[in-house]
């Protein structure tokens, strides 16, 4: 094992996170190589710099005009946008990025967490946790809808066990006993979940009470001896549209709940930022009993992660968010209009959905944000509807697992949203009933 992830590995020791590192993860190091020495000279090498694979002149990169012309003059130097950017990100979106989740999140206000550290989305956010910190055969407890990508990376990447419970409890919340249950049954001294509100492909975020719950089971099970991993997926973060659902991350609850717990919270510019094609994602660390070193240390093997899969992550799109963020004319006013539309939307499904309360051959599970609704199928083949709606009325919907329908009403335009309720539940009735 190289000296680099020894010393990581015994700074990490007396930690939380310790005890989770995968194989992988405990290897896991940022090298004293070029990138290193390539920084250390950005700061020394005043005459001359002979580091970086990167053709410059007088101090800039080369680049295509066409490219640059492209972008508004003026706007950005070329090194804005063609230079590679550090491997955990532009330092300044980092920072604004850890003060837009403490804004967002007032519990998060005074405790300590990581800079977060910039990945390639979301999707690149998970997989980089479960590659340090989740190891061939461990369970990972999960709710039994969700994204499918959890499946690639958890189960066919890295060859862990899914440990699922239902979803939804007898009251339609959040299955908060389901949950603890689950988690009690993993084999061994530690046990890790990932929760992913507003939920996909539900359309669910507990309500405040539920996240009390939540918060109040997990830190039961850490005080019963069993240490935690929780993953909080806030892709869908902010789109919240009614009064009584939970406003914050359970990251921010569980950032300093109990020693025992080792939170770690995956977001993006993705839909926060309304940027889905730059992926631009974040990984952020927070448990009770960390130090400043122990965060530093679970940085550095984030960054070998980051350097041994995409080196670094997309430049142009970053200075553009920093640009943003840092003042853009139109920033706050364009995402007050997107949560107005996107709220209008759902309250258009959440009537048309009404409607058909009394029609049995579909049930509609709760929800009330993010961009999804999804229909339980009890017992038929969601796969025969979607096909059966995109052959004869052209109306694409996503089959889940086989017994859930999806519909990503974000992508619909408010006019058509009725429509294509109404059809769901008619091609439904013309398959089943």
């Amino acid at each position: 094992m190289n000296i680099l992830a020894e010393e990581l590995n015994r700074t990490l020791s007396d930690s939380v996170a310790y005890g989770f590192l995968s194989p992988v993860g405990r290897r896991m190091y940022f090298p004293k190589g070029i990138v290193a020495q390539s920084d250390e000279a950005k700061e020394k090498a005043r005459r001359y710099n002979a580091t970086v694979g990167l053709a410059t002149s007088h101090g800039e990169p080369f680049y295509l005009e066409d490219i640059y012309s492209a972008f508004r003059e003026g706007e950005f130097k070329p090194s804005q946008i063609f230079s590679y950017a550090p491997g955990g990100g532009d330092r300044t979106l980092r920072a604004l990025w850890r003060d837009s989740m403490i804004a967002k999140n007032p519990s998060l206000k005074g405790k300590r967490m990581s800079l977060p550290l910039v990945t390639g989305g979301l999707t690149h956010a998970i997989s980089m946790a479960a590659m340090l910190f989740v190891s061939d055969g461990d369970e990972v407890v999960c709710p039994d809808l969700f994204w499918d990508n959890y499946d690639l990376i958890f189960s066919d990447l890295i060859g862990a066990r899914a440990v699922a419970f239902p979803f939804y409890g007898e009251d339609g919340g959040f299955n908060v006993s389901g949950m603890k249950e689950a988690l009690l049954s993993v084999k061994g001294d530690r046990a890790r979940i990932i929760l992913n509100f507003p939920n996909n492909p539900t359309g669910y975020t507990p309500s405040k009470d539920e996240m009390r719950r939540i918060v109040e089971a997990l830190v039961s099970v850490a005080d019963s001896g069993k240490k935690l991993l929780v993953l909080s997926d806030d892709a869908y973060f902010g789109l919240f549209f009614e009064d009584d659902t939970e406003k914050e991350s359970l990251f921010a609850y569980l950032a300093d709940a109990h020693d025992g717990i080792f939170a770690i919270k995956g977001d993006a510019a993705t839909k926060e930022e309304m940027v889905w094609g730059f992926r631009v994602g974040f990984l952020t660390y927070a448990s009770k009993g960390f130090t400043d070193a122990h965060l530093d240390a679970l940085t550095k093997k984030t960054l070998g992660a980051i350097r041994c899969t995409v080196s670094n992550c997309d430049r142009p799109g970053q200075s553009l968010i920093v640009k943003a963020m840092q003042g853009g004319d139109h920033y706050r006013v364009d995402k007050e209009r997107l949560f107005e539309e996107m709220r209008k939307r759902y309250l258009i499904v959440r009537s048309a959905v009404e409607r058909h309360s009394g029609d049995k051959v579909l049930t509609p599970y709760s929800f009330n944000s993010g961009y999804f609704m999804a229909f339980s199928t009890n017992g038929h083949d969601a796969e025969e509807l979607r096909t059966y709606l995109l052959d004869k009325y052209q109306i694409g919907a996503i089959n889940i697992m086989g017994r859930t329908l999806r519909l990503a009403y974000c992508s619909v335009e408010p006019e058509g949203l009725d429509e294509v309720v109404d059809t769901v539940y008619r091609a439904a009735g013309e398959l089943w009933n």
